[in-house]
Protein backbone atom coordinates (compact mmCIF):
# COMPACT_ATOMS: atom_id res chain seq x y z
CA UNK A 1 0.00 0.00 0.00
CA UNK A 2 2.81 2.42 0.88
CA UNK A 3 4.44 1.67 -2.46
CA UNK A 4 1.18 2.36 -4.30
CA UNK A 5 0.80 5.65 -2.45
CA UNK A 6 4.28 6.75 -3.47
CA UNK A 7 3.64 5.61 -7.06
CA UNK A 8 0.40 7.60 -7.14
CA UNK A 9 2.34 10.70 -6.12
CA UNK A 10 4.80 10.21 -8.95
CA UNK A 11 1.98 9.68 -11.47
CA UNK A 12 0.19 12.83 -10.33
CA UNK A 13 3.40 14.78 -10.66
CA UNK A 14 4.00 13.48 -14.16
CA UNK A 15 0.43 14.34 -15.18
CA UNK A 16 0.89 17.86 -13.84
CA UNK A 17 4.06 18.27 -15.87
CA UNK A 18 2.43 16.86 -19.01
CA UNK A 19 -0.55 19.20 -18.71
CA UNK A 20 1.64 22.25 -19.18
CA UNK A 21 4.54 20.88 -21.18
CA UNK A 22 3.63 23.09 -24.12
CA UNK A 23 3.74 26.26 -22.02
CA UNK A 24 6.76 28.55 -22.13
CA UNK A 25 8.46 28.02 -18.78
CA UNK A 26 10.49 30.98 -17.49
CA UNK A 27 13.75 29.06 -16.98
CA UNK A 28 13.78 28.29 -20.70
CA UNK A 29 15.22 31.83 -20.83
CA UNK A 30 18.11 30.70 -18.63
CA UNK A 31 18.73 30.91 -14.90
CA UNK A 32 17.89 34.00 -12.87
CA UNK A 33 20.60 36.56 -12.23
CA UNK A 34 20.95 40.17 -11.12
CA UNK A 35 20.74 42.66 -14.00
CA UNK A 36 23.68 44.87 -14.92
CA UNK A 37 22.41 48.06 -13.23
CA UNK A 38 21.94 46.17 -9.94
CA UNK A 39 18.23 46.91 -9.40
CA UNK A 40 16.39 44.04 -11.04
CA UNK A 41 16.43 40.33 -11.85
CA UNK A 42 16.63 38.87 -15.32
CA UNK A 43 17.15 35.59 -17.08
CA UNK A 44 20.44 34.76 -18.77
CA UNK A 45 19.03 35.66 -22.19
CA UNK A 46 18.10 39.15 -20.96
CA UNK A 47 14.39 38.51 -20.37
CA UNK A 48 13.20 40.60 -17.39
CA UNK A 49 11.82 38.82 -14.35
CA UNK A 50 9.20 40.60 -12.26
CA UNK A 51 8.86 38.73 -8.96
CA UNK A 52 5.21 38.32 -7.99
CA UNK A 53 5.14 36.08 -4.95
CA UNK A 54 2.58 34.52 -2.66
CA UNK A 55 3.27 33.35 0.87
CA UNK A 56 2.33 29.68 0.98
CA UNK A 57 4.26 29.18 4.20
CA UNK A 58 2.79 25.88 5.41
CA UNK A 59 2.17 24.20 2.06
CA UNK A 60 4.64 21.38 2.64
CA UNK A 61 3.15 20.56 6.06
CA UNK A 62 -0.61 21.01 5.52
CA UNK A 63 -1.49 20.22 1.89
CA UNK A 64 -1.75 16.83 0.25
CA UNK A 65 -0.78 16.21 -3.36
CA UNK A 66 -4.16 17.07 -4.85
CA UNK A 67 -4.35 20.27 -2.80
CA UNK A 68 -0.82 21.28 -3.77
CA UNK A 69 -1.73 21.01 -7.45
CA UNK A 70 -4.99 22.92 -6.91
CA UNK A 71 -3.30 25.72 -4.96
CA UNK A 72 -0.41 26.13 -7.40
CA UNK A 73 -2.80 26.11 -10.35
CA UNK A 74 -4.71 28.98 -8.73
CA UNK A 75 -1.44 30.82 -8.12
CA UNK A 76 -0.48 30.46 -11.76
CA UNK A 77 -3.85 31.70 -13.01
CA UNK A 78 -3.62 34.68 -10.63
CA UNK A 79 -0.24 35.63 -12.12
CA UNK A 80 2.06 34.54 -9.30
CA UNK A 81 5.45 33.25 -10.39
CA UNK A 82 6.96 32.65 -6.92
CA UNK A 83 5.62 30.93 -3.80
CA UNK A 84 7.52 31.35 -0.54
CA UNK A 85 7.47 28.16 1.55
CA UNK A 86 8.63 27.16 5.03
CA UNK A 87 10.66 24.06 4.27
CA UNK A 88 10.96 23.26 8.00
CA UNK A 89 8.65 24.82 10.58
CA UNK A 90 9.70 22.37 13.28
CA UNK A 91 12.61 20.13 14.20
CA UNK A 92 11.40 17.74 13.03
CA UNK A 93 8.50 18.92 10.83
CA UNK A 94 5.58 16.62 10.02
CA UNK A 95 3.44 16.75 6.89
CA UNK A 96 -0.20 15.86 6.24
CA UNK A 97 0.80 12.24 5.61
CA UNK A 98 2.28 11.91 9.09
CA UNK A 99 5.84 11.76 7.74
CA UNK A 100 8.69 13.51 9.57
CA UNK A 101 11.44 15.57 7.97
CA UNK A 102 14.07 13.73 9.99
CA UNK A 103 14.13 11.31 12.89
CA UNK A 104 17.61 11.68 14.33
CA UNK A 105 18.75 15.29 14.56
CA UNK A 106 20.02 16.59 11.24
CA UNK A 107 21.06 13.16 9.93
CA UNK A 108 19.48 12.77 6.49
CA UNK A 109 21.15 9.50 5.54
CA UNK A 110 18.00 7.40 6.02
CA UNK A 111 15.17 9.72 5.05
CA UNK A 112 14.42 8.08 1.68
CA UNK A 113 12.84 4.75 2.57
CA UNK A 114 11.78 2.27 -0.08
CA UNK A 115 8.03 2.10 -0.52
CA UNK A 116 7.36 5.12 1.72
CA UNK A 117 6.15 8.48 0.43
CA UNK A 118 8.24 10.52 2.85
CA UNK A 119 8.48 14.15 3.87
CA UNK A 120 11.08 14.98 1.25
CA UNK A 121 9.25 13.01 -1.44
CA UNK A 122 6.37 15.38 -0.82
CA UNK A 123 8.67 18.39 -1.00
CA UNK A 124 10.01 17.01 -4.29
CA UNK A 125 6.44 16.77 -5.55
CA UNK A 126 5.71 20.39 -4.58
CA UNK A 127 8.79 21.62 -6.42
CA UNK A 128 8.08 19.52 -9.54
CA UNK A 129 4.44 20.60 -9.62
CA UNK A 130 5.43 24.25 -9.25
CA UNK A 131 7.95 23.74 -12.04
CA UNK A 132 5.24 22.42 -14.34
CA UNK A 133 3.27 25.63 -13.77
CA UNK A 134 6.17 28.04 -14.24
CA UNK A 135 6.45 28.90 -10.54
CA UNK A 136 9.61 29.33 -8.49
CA UNK A 137 9.69 28.00 -4.95
CA UNK A 138 11.28 30.43 -2.50
CA UNK A 139 12.62 27.90 -0.01
CA UNK A 140 12.88 29.32 3.49
CA UNK A 141 15.17 26.54 4.65
CA UNK A 142 14.19 26.67 8.34
CA UNK A 143 12.01 29.14 10.22
CA UNK A 144 14.00 31.68 12.20
CA UNK A 145 12.42 31.03 15.58
CA UNK A 146 13.75 27.48 15.53
CA UNK A 147 17.32 28.68 15.09
CA UNK A 148 16.86 31.45 17.65
CA UNK A 149 15.79 28.86 20.23
CA UNK A 150 18.87 26.72 19.55
CA UNK A 151 17.28 23.94 17.48
CA UNK A 152 19.97 24.13 14.77
CA UNK A 153 23.63 24.90 15.48
CA UNK A 154 26.55 25.56 13.14
CA UNK A 155 27.43 21.92 12.55
CA UNK A 156 23.80 21.02 11.94
CA UNK A 157 23.55 23.95 9.53
CA UNK A 158 26.41 22.44 7.55
CA UNK A 159 24.68 19.07 7.40
CA UNK A 160 21.32 20.56 6.49
CA UNK A 161 22.74 22.95 3.91
CA UNK A 162 24.62 20.09 2.27
CA UNK A 163 21.48 17.95 2.13
CA UNK A 164 19.32 20.73 0.64
CA UNK A 165 21.86 21.83 -1.95
CA UNK A 166 22.64 18.30 -3.14
CA UNK A 167 18.95 17.42 -3.41
CA UNK A 168 17.72 20.53 -5.23
CA UNK A 169 20.71 22.02 -7.04
CA UNK A 170 19.45 20.75 -10.40
CA UNK A 171 15.84 21.91 -10.05
CA UNK A 172 15.43 25.03 -12.18
CA UNK A 173 12.79 26.73 -10.00
CA UNK A 174 14.55 27.23 -6.66
CA UNK A 175 15.35 30.49 -4.86
CA UNK A 176 17.14 29.99 -1.54
CA UNK A 177 15.84 32.04 1.38
CA UNK A 178 18.01 32.10 4.48
CA UNK A 179 16.44 33.28 7.73
CA UNK A 180 12.70 33.32 8.17
CA UNK A 181 11.03 36.09 10.18
CA UNK A 182 14.18 36.69 12.21
CA UNK A 183 16.86 39.28 12.80
CA UNK A 184 20.21 38.77 11.14
CA UNK A 185 22.13 39.70 14.26
CA UNK A 186 20.70 36.71 16.16
CA UNK A 187 22.54 33.41 15.58
CA UNK A 188 24.38 35.09 12.71
CA UNK A 189 27.02 32.37 12.53
CA UNK A 190 24.34 29.72 11.94
CA UNK A 191 22.76 31.70 9.10
CA UNK A 192 26.13 32.43 7.54
CA UNK A 193 27.07 28.76 7.72
CA UNK A 194 23.81 27.62 6.14
CA UNK A 195 24.12 30.16 3.34
CA UNK A 196 27.77 29.46 2.56
CA UNK A 197 27.28 25.69 2.68
CA UNK A 198 24.46 25.83 0.14
CA UNK A 199 26.35 28.29 -2.06
CA UNK A 200 29.50 26.10 -2.05
CA UNK A 201 27.49 23.31 -3.68
CA UNK A 202 24.84 25.19 -5.65
CA UNK A 203 26.04 28.23 -7.59
CA UNK A 204 23.09 28.30 -10.00
CA UNK A 205 20.31 29.61 -7.78
CA UNK A 206 19.84 33.04 -6.24
CA UNK A 207 19.89 33.52 -2.48
CA UNK A 208 18.47 36.07 -0.04
CA UNK A 209 17.49 36.52 3.63
CA UNK A 210 13.95 36.90 5.02
CA UNK A 211 14.07 39.23 8.06
CA UNK A 212 11.88 40.00 11.08
CA UNK A 213 8.95 42.41 10.87
CA UNK A 214 9.91 46.00 10.09
CA UNK A 215 13.54 45.12 9.45
CA UNK A 216 15.56 44.55 6.29
CA UNK A 217 18.28 42.12 5.28
CA UNK A 218 20.45 45.00 4.03
CA UNK A 219 21.07 46.02 7.65
CA UNK A 220 23.16 42.91 8.31
CA UNK A 221 24.03 41.15 5.05
CA UNK A 222 24.25 43.68 2.23
CA UNK A 223 28.01 43.06 1.93
CA UNK A 224 27.69 39.26 2.07
CA UNK A 225 28.84 37.60 -1.14
CA UNK A 226 26.11 34.96 -0.82
CA UNK A 227 23.27 37.52 -0.70
CA UNK A 228 22.14 38.27 -4.26
CA UNK A 229 19.21 40.53 -3.41
CA UNK A 230 17.63 42.05 -0.33
CA UNK A 231 14.31 41.42 1.33
CA UNK A 232 12.50 43.47 3.94
CA UNK A 233 9.38 42.70 5.95
CA UNK A 234 7.30 45.85 6.28
CA UNK A 235 5.09 43.94 8.68
CA UNK A 236 1.50 44.17 9.82
CA UNK A 237 1.35 47.33 11.92
CA UNK A 238 -0.73 50.40 11.08
CA UNK A 239 0.20 54.04 11.60
CA UNK A 240 0.55 54.83 15.28
CA UNK A 241 0.30 51.22 16.40
CA UNK A 242 2.86 50.36 19.03
CA UNK A 243 2.11 46.67 19.46
CA UNK A 244 3.11 44.28 16.72
CA UNK A 245 6.32 43.63 14.88
CA UNK A 246 9.78 44.85 15.86
CA UNK A 247 11.24 47.98 14.35
CA UNK A 248 14.74 49.07 13.39
CA UNK A 249 14.04 51.80 10.84
CA UNK A 250 11.41 54.25 12.01
CA UNK A 251 8.86 54.90 14.73
CA UNK A 252 5.25 53.76 14.69
CA UNK A 253 4.03 57.02 13.16
CA UNK A 254 5.38 55.85 9.78
CA UNK A 255 4.58 52.17 10.28
CA UNK A 256 2.81 51.67 6.96
CA UNK A 257 5.41 53.51 4.85
CA UNK A 258 6.97 50.42 3.29
CA UNK A 259 8.55 52.61 0.61
CA UNK A 260 11.01 53.83 3.27
CA UNK A 261 12.58 50.36 3.41
CA UNK A 262 13.04 50.36 -0.34
CA UNK A 263 14.80 53.71 -0.26
CA UNK A 264 16.99 52.67 2.69
CA UNK A 265 18.00 49.39 1.03
CA UNK A 266 18.77 51.00 -2.33
CA UNK A 267 20.96 53.57 -0.56
CA UNK A 268 23.33 50.80 0.56
CA UNK A 269 26.56 49.99 -1.26
CA UNK A 270 26.93 47.76 -3.16
CA UNK A 271 23.55 48.30 -4.80
CA UNK A 272 21.40 45.17 -4.72
CA UNK A 273 17.80 44.53 -5.80
CA UNK A 274 15.16 44.62 -3.06
CA UNK A 275 11.51 43.72 -2.48
CA UNK A 276 8.93 43.61 0.31
CA UNK A 277 8.78 39.90 1.13
CA UNK A 278 6.11 40.24 3.81
CA UNK A 279 3.77 43.23 3.87
CA UNK A 280 0.44 43.35 5.68
CA UNK A 281 -1.61 40.30 4.71
CA UNK A 282 -5.12 40.46 3.32
CA UNK A 283 -7.52 39.45 6.07
CA UNK A 284 -5.04 39.65 8.96
CA UNK A 285 -5.62 41.94 11.99
CA UNK A 286 -3.78 45.26 12.21
CA UNK A 287 -0.72 44.56 14.36
CA UNK A 288 -1.08 40.82 13.74
CA UNK A 289 -1.81 39.53 17.23
CA UNK A 290 -5.25 40.81 18.26
CA UNK A 291 -8.10 39.16 16.29
CA UNK A 292 -10.50 41.88 17.46
CA UNK A 293 -8.58 44.52 15.52
CA UNK A 294 -9.55 45.81 12.06
CA UNK A 295 -8.43 43.63 9.13
CA UNK A 296 -6.21 44.59 6.22
CA UNK A 297 -8.20 44.64 2.97
CA UNK A 298 -7.58 44.39 -0.76
CA UNK A 299 -7.19 48.18 -0.87
CA UNK A 300 -4.34 47.96 1.63
CA UNK A 301 -2.47 45.12 -0.06
CA UNK A 302 -2.63 46.98 -3.38
CA UNK A 303 -1.23 50.10 -1.73
CA UNK A 304 1.68 48.19 -0.22
CA UNK A 305 2.45 46.57 -3.57
CA UNK A 306 2.40 49.73 -5.69
CA UNK A 307 4.18 51.87 -3.11
CA UNK A 308 7.02 49.37 -2.88
CA UNK A 309 7.44 48.71 -6.60
CA UNK A 310 7.19 52.37 -7.59
CA UNK A 311 9.78 53.21 -4.91
CA UNK A 312 12.21 50.87 -6.70
CA UNK A 313 11.48 47.25 -5.74
CA UNK A 314 12.02 44.61 -8.43
CA UNK A 315 8.79 42.83 -7.51
CA UNK A 316 6.49 42.14 -4.60
CA UNK A 317 5.22 39.35 -2.37
CA UNK A 318 1.53 39.25 -1.45
CA UNK A 319 0.16 37.54 1.64
CA UNK A 320 -3.21 36.27 2.81
CA UNK A 321 -3.97 35.28 6.39
CA UNK A 322 -5.89 32.11 5.51
CA UNK A 323 -3.69 31.04 2.60
CA UNK A 324 -0.34 31.42 4.34
CA UNK A 325 -1.42 28.95 7.07
CA UNK A 326 -3.76 26.93 4.79
CA UNK A 327 -6.49 27.24 7.36
CA UNK A 328 -9.40 24.81 7.24
CA UNK A 329 -11.80 23.13 9.62
CA UNK A 330 -9.85 21.01 12.07
CA UNK A 331 -6.97 23.47 12.51
CA UNK A 332 -6.88 26.17 15.15
CA UNK A 333 -7.02 29.49 13.27
CA UNK A 334 -3.88 31.57 13.78
CA UNK A 335 -4.22 35.37 13.82
CA UNK A 336 -8.01 35.13 13.77
CA UNK A 337 -8.32 33.53 10.33
CA UNK A 338 -12.01 33.52 9.35
CA UNK A 339 -12.23 31.78 5.98
CA UNK A 340 -10.75 28.59 4.60
CA UNK A 341 -7.75 28.84 2.33
CA UNK A 342 -9.85 27.63 -0.61
CA UNK A 343 -12.31 30.48 -0.03
CA UNK A 344 -9.44 32.94 0.29
CA UNK A 345 -8.26 32.08 -3.23
CA UNK A 346 -11.25 34.13 -4.38
CA UNK A 347 -10.27 37.21 -2.35
CA UNK A 348 -9.92 40.43 -4.30
CA UNK A 349 -6.31 41.18 -3.37
CA UNK A 350 -5.11 37.70 -4.33
CA UNK A 351 -6.61 38.15 -7.78
CA UNK A 352 -5.58 41.78 -8.33
CA UNK A 353 -1.81 41.44 -7.91
CA UNK A 354 -1.37 40.24 -11.50
CA UNK A 355 -2.32 43.67 -12.83
CA UNK A 356 0.78 45.17 -11.24
CA UNK A 357 3.05 42.65 -12.94
CA UNK A 358 1.31 43.16 -16.27
CA UNK A 359 1.65 46.93 -15.98
CA UNK A 360 5.37 46.89 -15.19
CA UNK A 361 6.15 44.50 -18.05
CA UNK A 362 4.52 46.83 -20.60
CA UNK A 363 7.45 49.26 -20.43
CA UNK A 364 11.24 49.14 -20.88
CA UNK A 365 12.15 47.28 -17.71
CA UNK A 366 15.77 47.88 -16.80
CA UNK A 367 15.87 51.65 -17.36
CA UNK A 368 13.11 52.25 -14.80
CA UNK A 369 14.05 54.27 -11.70
CA UNK A 370 12.11 55.71 -8.78
CA UNK A 371 11.86 59.49 -9.21
CA UNK A 372 9.88 61.60 -6.76
CA UNK A 373 10.89 64.76 -8.61
CA UNK A 374 8.17 63.84 -11.12
CA UNK A 375 5.70 65.10 -8.51
CA UNK A 376 5.78 68.89 -8.57
CA UNK A 377 4.68 71.00 -5.63
CA UNK A 378 4.00 69.51 -2.21
CA UNK A 379 3.44 65.79 -1.95
CA UNK A 380 1.04 64.32 0.58
CA UNK A 381 1.85 62.25 3.66
CA UNK A 382 0.70 58.81 4.74
CA UNK A 383 -2.21 57.72 2.52
CA UNK A 384 -1.98 60.94 0.50
CA UNK A 385 1.58 60.22 -0.60
CA UNK A 386 1.95 59.77 -4.36
CA UNK A 387 4.90 57.68 -5.51
CA UNK A 388 6.44 58.00 -8.95
CA UNK A 389 8.63 55.83 -11.13
CA UNK A 390 9.78 56.41 -14.71
CA UNK A 391 11.85 55.35 -17.64
CA UNK A 392 13.23 57.55 -20.39
CA UNK A 393 9.90 57.97 -22.18
CA UNK A 394 7.23 56.91 -19.70
CA UNK A 395 6.23 57.70 -16.13
CA UNK A 396 3.87 56.09 -13.63
CA UNK A 397 2.45 57.71 -10.49
CA UNK A 398 0.47 55.76 -7.89
CA UNK A 399 -2.27 57.66 -6.09
CA UNK A 400 -4.13 55.87 -3.28
CA UNK A 401 -6.40 58.62 -1.96
CA UNK A 402 -7.61 60.47 -5.10
CA UNK A 403 -5.77 63.61 -3.95
CA UNK A 404 -5.01 66.14 -6.76
CA UNK A 405 -1.47 65.97 -8.15
CA UNK A 406 0.87 68.23 -10.10
CA UNK A 407 3.06 66.18 -12.42
CA UNK A 408 6.18 67.41 -14.21
CA UNK A 409 5.82 65.95 -17.70
CA UNK A 410 9.24 67.29 -18.72
CA UNK A 411 10.89 64.45 -16.81
CA UNK A 412 10.47 62.16 -19.81
CA UNK A 413 11.11 62.61 -23.54
CA UNK A 414 8.59 63.97 -26.02
CA UNK A 415 7.15 67.36 -26.94
CA UNK A 416 3.67 65.91 -26.55
CA UNK A 417 2.49 63.39 -23.94
CA UNK A 418 -0.39 60.94 -23.82
CA UNK A 419 -1.94 59.97 -20.49
CA UNK A 420 -4.22 57.30 -19.04
CA UNK A 421 -5.66 56.30 -15.69
CA UNK A 422 -4.84 52.67 -14.86
CA UNK A 423 -7.17 50.90 -12.42
CA UNK A 424 -5.29 48.46 -10.13
CA UNK A 425 -8.55 46.72 -9.26
CA UNK A 426 -9.20 45.37 -12.76
CA UNK A 427 -6.22 46.33 -14.94
CA UNK A 428 -8.25 48.65 -17.18
CA UNK A 429 -6.86 51.78 -18.88
CA UNK A 430 -8.90 54.95 -19.38
CA UNK A 431 -7.50 57.42 -21.88
CA UNK A 432 -7.28 61.03 -20.61
CA UNK A 433 -5.85 62.83 -23.60
CA UNK A 434 -2.77 64.50 -25.05
CA UNK A 435 -0.85 67.12 -23.06
CA UNK A 436 1.81 69.75 -23.51
CA UNK A 437 5.30 69.15 -22.13
CA UNK A 438 4.96 71.02 -18.82
CA UNK A 439 3.84 70.72 -15.21
CA UNK A 440 0.22 69.61 -15.39
CA UNK A 441 -2.59 69.08 -12.87
CA UNK A 442 -4.18 65.63 -12.67
CA UNK A 443 -7.10 64.40 -10.60
CA UNK A 444 -9.40 61.48 -11.24
CA UNK A 445 -13.08 61.37 -10.44
CA UNK A 446 -13.42 59.29 -7.27
CA UNK A 447 -14.36 59.86 -3.64
CA UNK A 448 -11.47 60.70 -1.36
CA UNK A 449 -9.96 57.76 0.57
CA UNK A 450 -12.51 55.17 -0.53
CA UNK A 451 -10.29 52.49 -2.00
CA UNK A 452 -10.42 53.93 -5.50
CA UNK A 453 -6.67 54.01 -6.12
CA UNK A 454 -5.30 54.75 -9.60
CA UNK A 455 -2.02 54.89 -11.49
CA UNK A 456 -1.36 57.86 -13.76
CA UNK A 457 0.35 56.52 -16.88
CA UNK A 458 2.09 59.05 -19.15
CA UNK A 459 4.16 58.30 -22.23
CA UNK A 460 5.96 60.17 -24.95
CA UNK A 461 3.16 60.62 -27.51
CA UNK A 462 5.25 58.92 -30.19
CA UNK A 463 5.42 55.65 -28.23
CA UNK A 464 2.84 52.86 -28.32
CA UNK A 465 3.32 51.11 -24.97
CA UNK A 466 -0.38 51.60 -24.30
CA UNK A 467 -2.88 50.99 -27.09
CA UNK A 468 -6.14 51.54 -25.19
CA UNK A 469 -7.96 54.84 -25.66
Amino acid sequence: MKYLTKLAGIVLSCLAVASTMNAQLPWKNGKLEVSAEGRYLKHQNGQPFFWLGDTGWLMSQRLNREEVAFYLDNCSRAGFNVVQVQTLNGVPSMNVYGQYSMTDGFDFSHIDKKGVYGYWDHMDYIIRTAESKGIYIGMVCIWGGLVKSGQMDVEEAKAYGTFLAERYKDNPNIVWIIGGDTRGDVKTEVWETLARTIRSIDKNHLMTFHPFGRTMSATWFNDADWLDFNMFQSGHRRYGQTKGDGDNLADSNVAEDNWRYVEASLAKKPLKPVLDAEPSYEGIPHGLHNPKECRWTADDVRRYAYWSVFAGSFGHTYGNNSIMQFYREGYAPAYGAQETWQEALKDEGFNQMKYLKELMLRFPFFERIPDQSVIAGTNGERYDRAIATRGNDYLLVYNYSARPMQIDLTKISGEKKKAWWFNPQNGSMTYIGEFENKITDFQYDAPYMRGEDRVLVVTDATKDYVNEK
